[in-house]
């Protein structure tokens, strides 16, 4: 009678840890809190002596400890090839592994000789191993099945909690990267000196990337030496070190290459030109971008940490990302130098407010999307029961994700006069997908949203994606016109012109509101850039985005309005 009580009491605690652990993944986006109570109640509950939770480490391979729970500190920094070791063989295969005598078994790599038994259990997300969760014992036989299923539903807790890390931190990025993205294209339209141009550039890689410090080299009129320009947290040794040659050095082959490059340590790297100093310095891990626009190499853009670290793909793309839009305010700087040489004033004015609008576009551009993706982020309840619409905003959030990429690489392919890409376009499912979207912001901001979409009309020729940026403005500008709330109709119809043709031609889009409403002159300059806008709050771009994208799928967006009356924005599309 005793031994099934002990085991019901057991069979309670393990329940009473699981509903524990789900708890903490719920009410926390600290992931390491979340991981070190899985480990010390399973060590607990298993009377093991020590656990860890490992992750593969996407570009090195190696197995990296993430968490850890009576280990000596000294194995804090133990890395691990996959497939090496009874953990690597479980990381390889996704298969657990239940070891009485650690002694006997060949896979195993003795790191503790106290050590006598283990079980280990992968942690996969979306049926990939990315790590392995185990705990050991310095007692034969330690670990029973029921202790292998205890740690293998552990191990699903634990990758719901990495999984939810990633993506925060994902976002979080983004953020960071957006943000970044603004304050240059605010230096764009507010300096025309290059040195403070690139003085920004390198303050704001530096923080973006969490780094030591950040360099900023230009190519020479020779084009075969690197200058230093611009720095942000370099020391004297550095900012005295010689000119590199764009030939020999490892950040003159990003030039050459027009590649990124990175070094995990620069203090002990071959390639590296200045290891001397580096020490001195601190510096140690180095991922160098080139610097580009319109195709031509302008210099690198570097950053250095003071850790041994492989910048991840995520990262590079993000200094990337940077380092284009950098280009483009190196250039725009260069560019008004050489007008002023040459006084041509009226050509300078003209190019100045094209590069001006293109920078404040991207800001404006950018801040939309990561609005919607924030809202939806934060509109996550976690403590809903089973059964809650968390699952499809996970997934909306990846796609918004994704979503964001493209825009930036949509605005910078703008400067170079790129077309809509064109293909059959649902706009009514469209529009669905744009409710989905700004349901929970509508919702907070107390507007009603009617649409009456007409049934069975017929595909517009367009780019899915700026017909939804353009829906998207619309819809966040009537937002804006409702401060207090209201209501928001969207509406479709097909068009017969001429009236005589039993098909239709168009295709006719309404979004009106109940609004504050527009002023005549307000109506008049809605469609107008930065440099005429009427707009109090924002950029006023978020209409003249919307008039070009129509302009370009050879549409027509008219604006009808009454103060205190609302607004109407009616845009015509041609099928085909």
């Amino acid at each position: 009678m005793s031994t099934e009580l002990e085991q019901l009491k057991a069979k309670c605690e393990r329940l009473e840890l699981l509903n524990q652990v789900g708890h903490v993944i719920h009410s926390t986006l600290d992931a390491q809190e979340a991981l070190k109570l899985i480990l010390r109640e399973a060590v607990r509950l298993m009377r093991a002596t020590s656990g860890s939770v490992v992750l593969v480490n996407p570009t090195s391979r190696f197995l990296e400890i993430q968490a850890a729970h009576g280990l000596p500190p000294d194995l804090a920094d133990f890395k691990l090839p996959v497939g090496l070791g009874l953990t690597g063989w479980v990381a390889r295969t996704g298969q657990p592994a239940c070891v009485g005598d650690v002694t006997k078994d060949a896979r195993y790599i003795r790191l503790r000789p106290e050590v006598r038994s283990e079980l280990a259990v992968p942690l996969l997300i979306n049926n990939d191993v990315r790590g392995v969760l185990n705990v050991d014992a310095d007692r034969l036989n330690a670990f029973t099945a029921d202790d292998q299923a205890l740690l293998e539903a552990l191990s699903l807790q634990a990758a719901r909690v990495i999984q939810n890390t990633w993506l925060y931190e994902q976002l979080r990025l983004k953020a960071r990267l957006f943000e970044s993205l603004a304050s240059v294209s605010q230096t764009i339209n507010s300096t025309l000196n290059l040195d403070d141009a690139l003085r920004v550039i390198t303050r704001e890689a530096c923080q973006l990337m969490d780094a030591k410090m950040s360099s900023l080299l230009l190519l020479d009129d020779s084009r075969e030496w690197l200058d230093l320009r611009a720095s942000h947290g370099a020391g004297s040794d550095y900012l005295t070190k010689p000119r590199l040659n764009v030939a020999e050095s490892l950040v003159g082959n990003v030039v050459r290459r027009r590649r990124p490059i990175q070094d995990e340590n620069v203090q002990t790297s071959g390639r590296y030109q200045n290891i001397s100093m580096a020490r001195r310095e601190g510096l140690v891990s180095l991922l160098s971008v080139p610097l580009v626009f319109g195709g031509q190499a302008l210099g690198v853009l570097n950053v250095y940490r003071g850790t041994p670290h492989i910048f991840p793909n995520e990262e590079v793309r993000i200094l990337a990302a940077l380092a284009e839009l950098s280009g483009i305010a190196i250039e725009k700087a260069r560019l008004y130098e050489r007008i002023v040489d040459v006084e041509e004033q009226l050509r300078q004015n003209e190019r100045l407010s094209a590069l001006g609008l293109l920078a404040a576009e991207v800001a404006h551009e950018i801040r939309n999307p990561l609005t919607v993706m924030k809202m939806l982020y934060h509109s996550l309840d976690l403590q809903f029961p089973p059964g809650d619409p968390r699952t499809q905003d996970n997934k909306i959030m990846g796609e918004k994700m994704e979503h964001l990429n493209r825009v930036v690489e949509q605005v910078l392919d703008f400067a170079r006069s790129t077309e809509p890409r064109l293909a059959p376009v649902n706009v009514n499912q469209l529009l669905d997908d744009l409710s989905l979207l700004t349901r929970h912001k509508l919702r907070q901001q107390r507007v009603e949203v009617v649409r009456e979409l007409a049934p069975q009309i017929p595909a517009v020729l367009g780019d899915a994606t700026q017909l939804e940026q353009a829906f998207l403005n619309l819809t966040l500008n009537a937002v804006e016109a409702m401060p207090e709330g209201g209501r928001l109709t969207i509406t479709t119809r097909a068009l017969h012109q001429p009236r005589t043709r039993k098909e239709p031609t168009h295709v006719v889009i309404e979004f009106s509101d109940t609004g504050v409403g527009m002023t005549e002159e307000q109506q008049q300059k809605a469609f107008s850039s930065l440099l005429a806008t009427t707009k109090v709050k924002g950029t006023g771009l978020g209409l003249a985005i919307v008039a070009r994208v129509i302009e370009t799928h050879r549409g027509e967006v008219k604006v009808k309005s009454k103060p205190a009356k609302g607004t109407t924005f009616t845009i015509t599309l041609p099928v085909g």
